[in-house]
């Protein structure tokens, strides 16, 4: 049998759009047969989503997405093969729902200056625990014809340097990555070629990512082209990193993201399900 990861989405625990339970019988239908769910910031979703997997007889491995700090950079590590419920992680979580509900505070009263009133108790009644996202704000923009996407909430609202932008400190690099280690998982640098740095600016935040324990980078994602992925394969090379694998499926309205639907790693690369096999 053909075996499929995805490694990398996200359900309505944080800012997707599927319930735990709906996203693993999606990613059944699209011959998923090993799925990580990694939420931002929050471990909520994994027993619902395990329990589904269980039934589908999908392989279902723990994980998280933490908001991490890195010399005023703000970037994503993903956690695999966590044990959700370590006080180290867990810890961390509890911080990092204060810096979002503060976040989500400052960004509703710089769109009540806007003439948007009522977003705050809005995006409250739509998250489902207290991961607050944009995404959650950029939505009810949408809903309320504020904006016609979720592309032009962030283009418009709550893009960097926009009128709604609220600028964050997150969990610094170092205890994030020492956490998920903690609680026994694998910490992976989500999406790298989206946080626009340059060559050497990336090799730079790789050796202080493997340095802190770091130990794996995502070489294919749904976003990324040929071109991309060889260069992130090369980094792994460099670095001697695992290399992981996830759509960042966050909701079936986009069509260019879909579960499961992702290039092979290529051959170079240690599959970075093989550190916890």
């Amino acid at each position: 049998m053909t075996q499929l990861y995805d490694l990398h989405c996200h359900s309505t625990a944080s800012d997707g759009a599927l319930s735990p339970t709906e996203l693993v019988k999606r990613a059944a239908e699209n011959a998923v047969t090993t799925l990580a769910l990694t939420d931002h910031d929050t471990t909520d979703g994994l027993i619902e989503a395990r329990a589904c997997a269980d039934e589908l007889h999908i392989n279902f491995v723990n994980g998280i997405e933490l908001s991490v700090q890195w010399e005023k950079q703000c970037l994503h590590i993903v956690g695999l093969n966590i044990q959700p419920q370590h006080e180290v992680l867990q810890k961390v979580i509890a911080e990092l729902h204060i810096m979002r509900t503060e976040r989500a505070e400052k960004i509703a009263l710089k769109l009540a200056k806007k003439g948007i009133p009522d977003a705050l108790a809005a995006v409250q009644g739509t998250a489902t625990n207290e991961t607050i996202t944009r995404v959650h704000f950029a939505n009810f923009l949408v809903s309320q014809a504020y904006v016609s996407t979720v592309t032009e909430a962030f283009d418009r609202y709550l893009g960097d340097g926009k009128v709604a932008y609220v600028s964050t400190t997150w969990t610094p690099l170092e205890t994030a990555i020492q956490a998920i280690l903690a609680a026994g998982g694998i910490p992976v640098v989500a999406h790298p070629l989206r946080y626009n740095l340059t060559a050497t600016r990336m090799r730079k935040l790789l050796g202080a990512f493997k340095n802190a324990g770091g130990q794996a980078i995502e070489v294919v994602t749904g976003r990324y082209n040929p071109d991309e992925m060889r260069v992130l394969a090369n980094y792994a090379t460099q670095f001697e990193l695992s290399g992981s694998v996830g759509s960042d499926f966050h909701s079936p309205t986009n069509q260019w993201i879909e579960l499961g639907r992702l290039a092979v790693l290529p051959v170079s690369i240690k599959p970075v399900w093989e550190l916890w096999q």
